[in-house]
């Protein structure tokens, strides 16, 4: 009798927040808003913004190279890089190259995902599934990122009050027991217009017309993006449930996207999540995309709230339209790590990295 799969799950995780603090009263000077307007509607009271010359991959770099020392490994210990990012440093090549240069993780294959908001689930699938197959691969770093400030309009009150910078890595391993259970994924390209950067790419070319155009700022349906959350939120509960032969009591803790706390908040009640069980991060980070999620999950850990057994529902959505499940049960790693035990999920804040000129 064969047996099963490897158990995967999160040996540590890291965040890296830019220094500057952009708060509700510079937006709202902006907007033509009140900051107490802004933190009603939003539940936001701040978010940061990277330094001139900051890159995504600089932020990323950092929340990795902090999921790691959570983790007692090494950057050579790791065997795959993924991203997930909306906002890369280019069009080409991948973030997560460069990622990989400034890690000095040279024997890890890197490579992005592009799923928006949903990014860092779509990529933990795929290094689940990696670490799975491929002989002799143990350890791969999964990070969230956004650099969402030069794509904002500060102007445009839709867009302004929610988007931040930040990135969020957790590194992912074998593990005793537990792990990810089975992650669902789905997109509906078909909505692929109620949330995007209409220009800078084949489609659209970068010329004067559409920089005057503000053609390279984000372009957000927000009622139809609301619709499609008040819908997609309660499946995806259902379906991740579902696979894990689960009820919602069973239960410990909900890592979601985080669109916005007040959206959050509501939307969870309403599919009948206690608010003992949710998890929101973004009052002082804003909604930081693909690195969402990934940094919910390390502020419960920093609270001390993902204790071996602890069973996490996460649930993904975002921009393609995009979405997925899965529940995810916190366990003690398989094995020592080289720098000995692996010490309680508690994320580091990485170093400020040096802004490039």
């Amino acid at each position: 009798m064969s047996a099963g799969p490897v158990p995967i799950g999160v040996l540590g995780t890291g965040t890296y927040l830019p220094p500057t603090v952009v708060t509700n009263e510079e937006i709202a000077a902006l907007t033509g808003t009140s900051a107490r307007w802004i933190e009603e509607r939003t539940g936001i009271r701040r978010r940061r913004r990277a330094l001139p010359g900051q890159a995504s991959s600089d932020l990323a770099a950092a929340a990795v190279q902090a999921a790691l020392t959570d983790a007692r490994l090494d950057v050579g210990d790791l065997d795959l890089v993924v991203l997930a990012t909306s906002t890369p440093d280019e069009l080409g090549p991948s973030t997560a190259c460069r990622v990989q240069s400034l890690l000095g993780a040279d024997r890890a294959v890197a490579f992005d995902v592009s799923a928006a908001c949903s990014g860092w689930l779509f990529g933990a699938r795929v290094a689940v599934d990696w670490l799975r197959a491929e002989t002799g691969a143990r350890y791969a770093a999964v990070v969230g990122v956004e650099t969402y400030s030069p794509f904002v309009d500060a102007s445009d009150r839709a867009t302004a009050v929610l988007f931040g910078d930040g990135a969020a890595a957790t590194v992912l391993g074998p593990v005793a027991t537990g792990g990810f259970g089975r992650i669902r994924l789905g997109s509906d390209g078909t909505r692929a217009d109620q949330v995007l950067i209409p220009a800078g790419g084949s489609r659209i070319p970068a010329t004067g017309r559409t920089v005057a155009g503000k053609d390279h700022r984000i372009h957000m349906q927000g009622r139809q993006l609301a619709s499609f959350v008040n819908g997609v939120f309660p499946s995806l509960i259902g379906s991740a449930l579902d696979d894990a032969a689960l009820g919602l009591s069973d239960i410990d803790l909900v890592v979601a996207h985080q669109p916005n706390p007040a959206m959050l908040r509501d939307v969870a009640r309403r599919c009948g999540v206690l608010p003992r069980q949710l998890v929101v991060a973004g009052r002082d980070v804003g909604n930081i995309g693909a690195a969402s999620m990934p940094f919910a999950l390390a502020q419960a850990a920093r609270a001390g709230r993902t204790t071996p057994g602890a069973r996490v529902l996460t649930l993904a959505f975002g921009a393609g339209l995009t979405w997925g499940s899965t529940v995810l049960t916190w366990a003690a790693p398989a094995a020592t790590a080289p720098g000995g035990p692996v010490a309680a999920q508690r994320p580091l804040e990485a170093p400020i990295p040096r802004a490039t000129p």
